[in-house]
């Protein structure tokens, strides 16, 4: 008698437990015969790719099936009642989305739903100034951009993962962040169009343990086609780079993702010379006002004047200026920064 064993992945399948599991008992306990809830099976709806614990949702799936599963039940007056973090493939395959997946699956939800407001509840008052284990009493910001939130999410700050607003963004939809200890506190609301205070930065956000690297070739001075051949290396390890800084002869990047780091060294030592520092941060400053207001750029790099700087660079958006420094710093520049900008403590 033949037998035919099946290699299936059971991982996405264990981490979906929680949200499988506690869904539905929240649909059943905020039953009300006014306002009845109906628990819908995300996966049934959120249709997204076969990345595992980074699934990538397919909007215009998801799209479809959001309107044929969970628009008719709020048509009639139901709340629907969604676990956020799970999907599933084309083929019913259950998906992660991975680190904040329930806030980007809310976003992904109101999206394809065309709501007024999606509304993130978490355990702080809103977007901060800066982060709280670092300077200890930041001020909520009341309201930013989406492009500035993108920014503060994606280099550091933790309310907000980085593809949580992208489905608002296209969109147009408000997002609130709310705090669920602190319902009564008005949070922060993030828009197409920020208002920044005058003559002020919007926010600080930090992140640790980054890698610097250094690549130096005197093939680079006059030539072309240098730059493409060493970010190939960095794409075919599927590895992101954060920040980059470029002279005639040498360019430096940042990554924080090191898994493949050993490899990609490998491979641009075949063309170029190339070192690595560890332990190292970057501390990013965030805000409109930057681009209309070129004292702060030089308010930034003087609040740091005894501070070690490894790389310093503003994008070409002109929103953020982002500071490379070693680890050990980060407390010291990130006092200085919010003292400048956002009063002394």
């Amino acid at each position: 008698m033949a037998t035919t064993f099946v290699d299936v992945d059971v991982r996405p399948i264990l981490r979906a437990g929680g949200e499988l599991g506690s869904s539905p008992i929240v649909a059943a306990a905020r039953g009300d015969p006014r306002v009845p809830s109906l628990w819908v099976d995300a996966r049934t709806v959120l249709i997204t790719d076969t990345e595992h614990t980074a699934a990538v949702p397919n909007m215009m799936e998801t799209r479809a099936r959001a309107r044929e599963h969970v628009a008719p039940a709020i048509d009639a007056g139901t709340v629907a009642v969604l676990g956020g973090f799970i999907g599933a493939t084309a083929n019913g395959v259950t998906s992660t989305l991975g680190r904040g997946g329930s806030d980007y699956s809310a976003a992904v939800f109101g999206a394809c739903l065309g709501v007024d407001e999606i509304q993130i509840w978490t355990d702080v008052d809103g977007m901060l100034t800066a982060d709280p284990r670092i300077v200890p009493t930041p001020r909520v910001v009341p309201q930013m951009s989406f492009a500035e939130a993108s920014e503060l999410a994606y280099f550091g700050a933790k309310v907000l993962h980085p593809s949580t607003i992208l489905p608002a963004v296209g969109q147009n939809i408000p997002v609130r962040i709310l705090n669920a200890r602190r319902p009564e506190m008005p949070g922060t609301m993030i828009t197409a169009e920020g208002r920044p205070a005058e003559g002020q930065l919007t926010a600080l956000a930090c992140k640790r343990d980054v890698t610097v690297v250094d690549i130096t070739s005197t093939r680079m001075l006059g030539a072309h086609g240098f730059l493409r051949r060493l970010f190939e290396v960095f794409e075919r390890f599927k590895t992101a780079v954060d920040v980059v800084t470029t002279s005639e002869v040498s360019v430096s990047v940042t990554v924080d993702d090191t898994r493949r780091l050993e490899a990609i060294v490998d491979n641009l030592r075949n063309f170029a010379e190339v070192s690595c520092e560890r332990e190292m941060a970057i501390i990013c400053a965030v805000g409109e006002n930057l681009r209309s207001d070129p004292t702060l750029f030089g308010r930034a790099v003087t609040a740091l004047d005894r501070v070690p700087l490894r790389l310093v660079s503003q994008a070409a958006s002109r929103r953020n200026i982002t500071f490379v420094l070693r680890n050990a710093d980060v407390p010291h520049a990130m006092t200085r920064l919010h003292e400048q900008f956002f009063g002394r403590q």
